[in-house]
Order: structure tokens, then C-alpha cells, then sequence
């Protein structure tokens, strides 16, 4: 981190339609304020379960909300999340452990990919609602972000790998360590501190924390 810059980490999986809106302001934002954007592919699952947790869409009256709010959240922000009734269900009935682990295998050998490659999950899952956790359409979703078929097949093979589940555990670790029970779990260093802020709607008072 060069000086005076600020660390913010974001701790994301690509199950979740919130930590793709604070994703994409966070892209917006690295160039606006003064801050070094790390992103930290981790899995959601495995925050839920060390903590607790319940998907909050299992809450009737919540999933109601949650319906209006991504789609207000989505037109506000410009990313083009699309929702219905049934994508919950749709969610809890789809691992995305194999995405998080093709993700992290990308972020441990070809980084310059981890930006475009988790784009393009979200929108493959969350745009045009395909079951992201086949091999073929993990391989498709590589190919539209560019990966050679080489690289994307390479991968693959990395995924069931003890390096890349490993280094998927501990990040997920990590973010819980720094109190993390959903996501996004965005965590900011600043005045040799870590500062949490849960969900994309905290990203005005993470500027505000850090004097943007």
C-alpha cells in the first residue's frame, strides 16, 4: 500500500446480489477516493454457518423487502442484478463453492483476472440466472472474461487442489475474524485499525470513516 492510501478489503461471494452492488461501487469509488481496493473472494456458506446465520430471504416479510430493494438498488447503482420471487429458492438450491474456489484459483495465479472473472459470475448468476456451479458453465463464464480455454481448463483442475481450498477457508477465516456474518463484508484500514462495514449500503460512512 503506498502511502497514505487506505487498505479496503472486500470480502465477497458471487451467491450474493448485495456484495455485487458494493463491488461495483467500490470499482467506481478506488479511482475517486484515496484507497488501495483488495478484493478477497471467500464463501458465504462458510460465514453463515461459523456464525449462525440465516439466508435472509427466509424471513417472508424480509424476501418481500429484499425483492423491491435490490431492483430500487440495481436501477440507483446501474448493475443490472435481476430478481424474481422464485431466485431465492433458486439461491439456496445452488452451491457456489466450486465458483468461489475457480475465483480464488485465479486470484492466486492470474490476479489481473479477479476483477473481470467475478463480473462476469454475477452476471452469468445473476443476470441471465444460469446454474453457475457446472464445470461448463464455470468454463463459459471464464470465456466471456477473457481466460484462454487453456487457462480456464487449468483451473478447473486447481479447484479440488488442498492450495486453493485452503487459501478459500482461511480468507473466509479471515473476514470472520474481522467480525464478518454476511456479506459484503467490507473492511477498511485506517489509523492502524480495521473498521467492518456489512452490506452496500455503508459505503458513504466508509468514506466518512476514512476522511472521503
Amino acid at each position: 500500500v503506498s502511502m497514505g492510501r487506505t487498505l479496503v478489503e472486500l470480502f465477497y461471494d458471487v451467491v450474493s446480489p448485495y456484495s455485487w452492488l458494493g463491488f461495483e461501487v467500490l470499482c467506481r469509488y478506488q479511482h475517486i477516493w484515496n484507497i488501495d481496493l483488495r478484493f478477497r473472494p471467500a464463501f458465504l456458506g462458510g460465514i453463515m454457518q461459523a456464525t449462525g446465520n440465516k439466508p435472509p430471504a427466509m424471513l417472508p416479510k424480509r424476501a418481500e423487502y429484499m425483492l423491491k430493494d435490490i431492483k430500487r438498488m440495481a436501477k440507483y447503482y446501474q448493475v443490472p442484478v435481476q430478481i424474481s420471487g422464485d431466485d431465492f429458492q433458486r439461491v439456496l438450491g445452488t452451491g457456489t463453492l466450486g465458483a468461489m474456489r475457480f475465483i480464488t484459483a485465479i486470484d492466486m495465479t492470474q490476479p489481473q483476472y479477479l476483477e473481470p472473472l467475478s463480473r462476469e459470475f454475477w452476471i452469468h448468476f445473476w443476470s441471465q440466472h444460469e446454474d453457475i456451479s457446472q464445470p461448463e458453465n464455470i468454463l463459459a463464464v471464464a470465456r466471456q472474461a477473457g481466460l484462454s480455454s487453456e487457462l480456464a481448463q487449468k483451473l478447473l483442475e486447481m479447484i479440488s487442489s488442498p492450495a486453493v481450498k485452503n487459501r478459500l477457508r482461511e480468507t473466509t477465516e479471515e473476514a470472520i475474524k474481522y467480525g464478518a456474518f454476511g456479506m459484503p463484508a467490507v473492511v477498511a484500514h485506517f489509523n492502524a485499525e480495521p473498521h467492518l462495514f456489512f452490506g452496500s449500503d455503508r459505503l458513504e460512512l466508509l468514506g466518512s470513516v476514512i476522511g472521503e
